[in-house]
């Protein structure tokens, strides 16, 4: 067999000994033109089988009774795109193409619905898809064109979907003061309400402190008698067990006092007598100190030597006079530490 090849298609190119019954695909070229005189370059790629019965030598005879079937389905569809194009305008053909190529390839049921296959009753070729790979123009005036219209559609598409933002925003805008007045009105409703409520209850107490005006002053009158009474006899009862109190009181501080001054006294007394005990030791252990520090030899020389000599020594050992005596006579040093002091006075 010798069939069409290459795209867009060229007569005897394929030579093949055995037919493929697909499902296949082939590519073609087709060349238009529309109403309003632009020409088109449309890249198509269809997809087809033979639908026979491989039993059956009557249909399987039919394979072979269109010698090139690839050329022939894809001039048919050729010449059905190029009428359909022919009267469509560049920019409805341009924004409705598919739907335009598989209406005229397939065809439409009574409904308008386009149906899915295209049926070659020669042969029993079966075309199920057409697939727009490009669409391109011809000339430098249609690319224009169609470029143009792409950005017309671009600037088209842009503008409604912000008009359409815009409508949704104004649209939720509305809704949005609409709950607002309508929860507005609402809370007016209840604040009124409120307010019905509220008078309703006003009048009511004002009834009822009218007429119960007259028995509350009088019942209030009695309890305020009563109240007075009770208040003095309890006032009369407390000030006797306050009277009662305060000389307790006094009384116990008067001894608390006493015992105090006599304690303070007895505290006295005895840190008196402490205190002259510890005087008394200290100047004995400081005379012993000086004793002991002077030694026997330098008391002896100091009661051998003059007056002088005698004040020289005591201002060089830090004394001012000094007592010597045995132990078999003692001093009472309370008289002689007085006698000393008023001397010096």
């Amino acid at each position: 067999l010798n069939l069409s090849g290459n795209t867009p298609k060229t007569p005897k190119v394929l030579n093949v000994l055995a037919l493929l019954l697909g499902p296949r695909f082939s590519t073609d070229v087709v060349i238009v033109e529309t109403s309003d005189h632009a020409r088109l370059s449309l890249k198509l790629s269809y997809n087809w089988f033979f639908d026979i019965d491989k039993k059956n030598q009557e249909q399987a005879a039919l394979l072979f009774s269109v010698p090139d079937f690839i050329g022939d389905f894809c001039k048919a569809i050729a010449s059905r795109v190029r009428g359909s194009v022919a009267s469509q305008s560049f920019d409805h053909f341009h924004k409705y193409s598919a739907d335009l190529i598989r209406k005229a390839v397939f065809g439409a049921d009574e409904a308008g619905n386009i149906r899915n296959r295209f049926h070659f009753k020669s042969n029993n070729l079966i075309i199920t898809n057409i697939d727009i790979q490009s669409v391109e123009p011809v000339d430098q005036r249609t690319r224009d064109a169609l470029q143009k219209s792409v950005q017309l559609a671009i600037e088209i598409t842009t503008k409604s979907q912000e008009a359409t933002a815009r409508h949704e925003a104004e649209r939720r805008e509305q809704e949005a003061k609409g709950r607002l007045e309508r929860q507005k009105i609402d809370d007016e409703a209840e604040a009124e309400k409120a307010r019905k409520n509220l008078l309703s209850l006003q009048a009511a107490s004002a009834a009822v402190e009218s007429t119960g005006t007259a028995s509350a002053e009088a019942k209030a009158r009695a309890e305020a008698a009563k109240i007075e009474g009770e208040s003095n006899v309890t006032n009369a009862k407390l000030k006797a067990e306050a009277q009662s109190t305060k000389a307790s009181v006094q009384l116990k501080i008067l001894q608390n006092e006493q015992q105090t001054e006599i304690s303070h006294k007895k505290a006295w007394n005895t840190l008196e007598i402490k205190k002259a005990d510890e005087l008394a030791g200290i100047e004995a252990s400081k005379f012993k100190s000086i004793v002991d520090a002077i030694g026997a030899e330098t008391l002896k020389k100091i009661s051998q030597a003059g007056p002088e000599m005698q004040a020289k020594l005591l201002s060089g050992l830090g004394l001012k006079s000094f007592m010597i005596t045995d132990g078999n006579h003692p001093i009472n040093l309370f008289s002689t530490a007085a006698g000393l002091i008023g001397s010096s006075q």
